[in-house]
């Protein structure tokens, strides 16, 4: 039953069932300087007409026993890597495509997403937050194994997709300070014997601005799960980032998380922090007007 609901509010969100609710007074614009603030989508949602190019990548660990000097303190590994396009139907709805490399046992995924913003906070008006409804289906395209008990065994072609849904509710305090909270649940078809299909999580995310172009943004992000040994280590990260004239976003940040998308890093993030299991990420982003 959950996956079917899964399914169907990612339908809605794609085919526009769920209605855009406009106001008529101010609104609050820029609660967050980009679509997402590390791993996390913020609330926020692309304008009309803009296609935003994104690269994402994350190193290997800094330090632990995966570390140090033998991988040149992670630069000479690769957790993850994100291509993708994300495109602004409206104001408040756009859709993307990416293609990850993926950190957890599903990888080489290709994932489809489409993210709702059906209220604006407002300037002095009744709506305090700014909520926003994200869906994400990932789809790996590992080659088949021909061992049975594997989780790319793919008995069924379902047992390749997985899925994510989010609510995010952001409010912007000040010129200065932002603050979002969100709570999801991600579902996967194909899951090992001791794990579970579906996991419920909460997170937290702000940005701090420090000067006109420059901004410190943290998130943390902490999934419930009965199951599976090693969901207490929450996904985590710091970082900066830089907005520059023409559209242009640059991040630089430091994460436990070694996937990026939401159905990879939620479910399978086992680094700790406090072991140096964490590492080195960036995140091009680069705004087009179609």
């Amino acid at each position: 039953m959950l996956k079917n609901n899964t399914i169907l509010l990612i339908l809605a969100l794609i085919i526009g069932i769920v209605p855009a609710i406009s106001g008529q007074k101010s609104k609050v614009y820029k609660t967050f300087k980009d679509t997402r603030v590390i791993n996390s989508h913020s609330s926020e949602t692309l304008p009309a007409g803009k296609l935003d190019f994104r690269i994402g990548h994350r190193f290997g660990d800094i330090a632990g026993v995966s570390g140090g000097w033998p991988t040149f303190y992670g630069f000479e590994s690769s957790s993850d890597v994100l291509t993708g396009f994300e495109y602004g139907l409206t104001n408040k709805f756009m859709v993307g495509i990416n293609r990850c490399k993926g950190s957890g046992p599903l990888k080489q995924n290709v994932n489809g997403l489409a993210k709702l913003k059906f209220f604006d906070q407002e300037v002095d008006g009744n709506t305090s937050f700014t909520f926003s409804l994200l869906g994400l289906a990932t789809y790996s395209t590992m080659q088949k194994s021909t061992s049975e008990g594997v989780l790319n065994f793919f008995a069924k072609d379902a047992h390749r997709f997985s899925y994510h849904v989010e609510l995010v509710a952001g409010r912007k305090f000040s010129e200065r300070f932002s603050f979002q909270v969100s709570g999801g649940v991600t579902h996967r078809n194909i899951v090992a014997s001791n794990d579970q299909n579906s996991i419920v999580s909460i997170g937290a995310a702000s940005r701090i601005q420090i000067s006109k172009a420059i901004g410190l943004i943290l998130e943390a992000k902490k999934p419930f799960s009965n199951t599976r040994k090693g969901l207490e280590y929450m996904p985590i990260g710091v970082g900066f980032e830089w907005e520059t004239g023409g559209g242009h976003v640059f991040q630089m940040n430091l994460t436990n998380a070694t996937g990026i998308s939401e159905t990879d890093y939620i479910p399978y993030t086992n680094s700790d922090f406090r072991k140096g299991e964490f590492r080195l990420g960036f995140t091009i982003s680069r705004l087009f007007s179609l």
